[in-house]
């Protein structure tokens, strides 16, 4: 059975020290693969091209110097441990690299390959176990997808990437028209079933790429680049069509409804998410009022 490769990448402007690393890991017993790069720009730039394990990361760089290059880092590339390789033999300067997201620590000569390996593996393992308590604080407990807290954490990210490559994106509100009166007739079970049911929809309509999330009570938000040139109108329309599948396929359940609103995101204005968030409800209101209207 083979094992699968560490991909790790290098950031480290001194070619002695980045060739002293490469040799190191040559010696490794398992197969590591090691990208490189001199500066933190290219690095940013492999990390938006390829998928790594970790990344091995100099703390003075032409253009990034100190601790904010672990937190630098650490906004570019959140998922990915980082281990710290640096000539300051500094405990401070350690816990303050520690404190700003890095995994571990080292000092350049002071490292061979075995203490290189369990340092990288060590980090890989504890930033995984990391992101698995921590993923268990976004999702909604009841339906599966984010919740608001992982809605607005990885909405603000996608924001940070939407400026970066000035490609904006869609934030479409939703609310489960009826919540009171589906709890009221049919009880509280049946609430979580619909509740259950529509995250499902939300699921299955929009892309894996997509953020979908429970904000609380009845109320979901999505944040999707899919209308990107088209408008929101026809994916809505899709979602509207997967629902009325739905109660045509659960004539035995109380029939569910939604009202939607969107709103563009515009990488070139600094709007912030929570503005977004509130144009997008007011949107969804407007919309639920003229449905009732007209019924």
């Amino acid at each position: 059975m083979t094992t699968q490769p560490i991909r790790l990448l290098l950031i480290e402007d001194n070619p002695g020290d980045a060739r002293l690393i490469q040799e190191t890991l040559r010696d490794a017993p398992v197969n590591v693969e090691l990208e490189h790069a001199d500066s933190l720009k290219k690095g940013f730039a492999l990390l938006d091209e390829w998928r790594f394990d970790a990344v091995l990361l100099d703390l003075s760089l032409p253009d990034s110097h100190g601790l904010g290059t672990v937190s630098r880092t650490r906004q570019q590339a959140p998922e990915l441990p980082i281990v710290v390789l640096t000539g300051l033999n500094d405990e401070t300067t350690a816990l303050q690299a520690m404190r700003e997201g890095a995994q571990d620590y080292l000092i350049k000569g002071h490292v061979d390959s075995a203490l290189l390996l369990r340092a990288i593996r060590y980090a890989i393992e504890r930033n995984r176990m990391q992101s698995a308590l921590h993923a268990l604080s976004l999702l909604d407990d009841l339906t599966g997808i984010y919740n608001r807290r992982g809605f607005m954490t990885l909405a603000e990210h996608q924001m940070k990437l939407a400026r970066r490559r000035l490609v904006g994106f869609y934030l479409i509100f939703i609310d489960l028209d009826g919540m009171k009166l589906i709890n009221d007739q049919y009880g509280h079970p049946a609430g979580d079933r619909a509740l259950i049911a529509t995250a499902q929809l939300l699921s299955d309509t929009f892309r894996g790429s997509d953020v979908v999330a429970r904000m609380g009570g009845d109320e979901f938000a999505v944040v999707t680049t899919e209308a990107n040139g088209h408008g929101p109108a026809p994916i809505i329309a899709r979602l509207e069509t997967a629902v009325c599948r739905y109660n045509a396929q659960h004539p035995a359940d109380p029939p569910l409804s939604i009202s939607c609103g969107a709103v563009f995101f515009d990488p070139e204005q600094e709007v912030p998410l929570e503005n977004l968030i509130e144009e997008a409800d007011r949107i969804m209101y407007e919309n639920k009022r003229a449905k009732a209207a007209c019924r």
